[in-house]
């Protein structure tokens, strides 16, 4: 059934003329009866009656009216719901955040959902090579990790939010502690406390050893940041953490942090992420 000639009919009842009908629609008084008509002919019978005055219902249009006015109720709430959804003005928004920088993001949720009530947040959080890839499966809308992108996921877009150190925290019996610049390649043969798999710093820190020959003993491996800081302290390896997780944490006096340098974690930047 056309919507544009149920549009019409229901409009000239509720005006009771076909002219005033026309009018309000602004369209000819023809282009009126003749919608009227074709949504007669499709019925089969008869809608309205010209009577001195005005029009009068059948009884067939009075049943088209009554539901006629419910399907442009429908139609006029889809597009109210289309046109909050592009004014982000109601909707969902699924967000990958990282547990290690979740605590970052804090602020800047805060205000998206005063820029935004009617928009609800669903977090998910994972490592942010699962981000990724959840992203990409079209189970997230956007996500926060660090770069750089697995290959696989180059086809990502991604803005960068920001370049963060990432440190060495370790007690101070730890041999890297006596180098006046310690490196990745300081850790060779030496225990190592560190993200797990799925994290992105996981998998750019292996690279990296790879690439280099460089074997460190990993003897824990953890997506909580604190309790990867709690082994360090208690002496079981080095940690690798970036330094805004540690400027949140009281550091025990008996570790030693040294920033890696810029080169080694030269692509390892915050990093927004959302499908192309």
């Amino acid at each position: 059934m056309d919507l544009r000639a149920l549009r019409y009919f229901v409009e000239t009842v509720r005006r009771n003329s076909f002219t005033q009908a026309a009018e309000a629609l602004h369209v000819t008084q023809s282009t009126v009866s003749k919608m009227v008509r074709q949504l007669e002919d499709e019925v089969g019978q008869p809608l309205l009656q010209r009577v001195p005055g005005g029009v009068r219902l059948t009884d067939v249009g009075q049943v088209v009216l009554a539901r006629g006015q419910e399907a442009l109720a429908v139609v006029q709430g889809l597009h109210t719901e289309l046109d909050d959804l592009a004014a982000l003005s109601r909707g969902t928004l699924v967000v990958g955040i990282p547990p290690m920088v979740n605590v970052f993001f804090s602020p800047l949720i805060q205000r998206f959902r005063a820029a935004h009530p009617g928009i609800v947040l669903q977090m998910k959080e994972a490592g942010g090579d699962v981000i990724g890839q959840m992203i990409a499966a079209g189970e997230l809308e956007v996500g926060v990790g660090t770069l750089p992108l697995a290959p696989d996921l180059a086809h990502l877009q991604t803005a960068l939010l920001g370049r963060y150190p990432v440190c060495l925290v370790g007690t101070a019996d730890m041999a890297w502690t006596r180098l006046k610049r310690p490196g990745l390649a300081s850790l060779h043969g030496q225990p190592v406390v560190m993200p797990g798999e799925g994290f992105t710093l996981h998998r750019h820190l292996h690279d990296w050893w790879r690439a280099h020959g460089v074997t460190p003993h990993v003897v824990a491996e953890s997506g909580q940041w604190d309790f990867l800081l709690s082994m360090a302290q208690a002496g079981m390896g080095t940690a690798i953490l970036p330094l805004p997780v540690l400027e949140r944490l009281q550091l025990a006096p008996e570790l030693v942090v040294r920033r890696l340098p810029a080169r080694e974690m030269d692509s390892a930047g915050l990093a927004h992420r959302g499908r192309s």
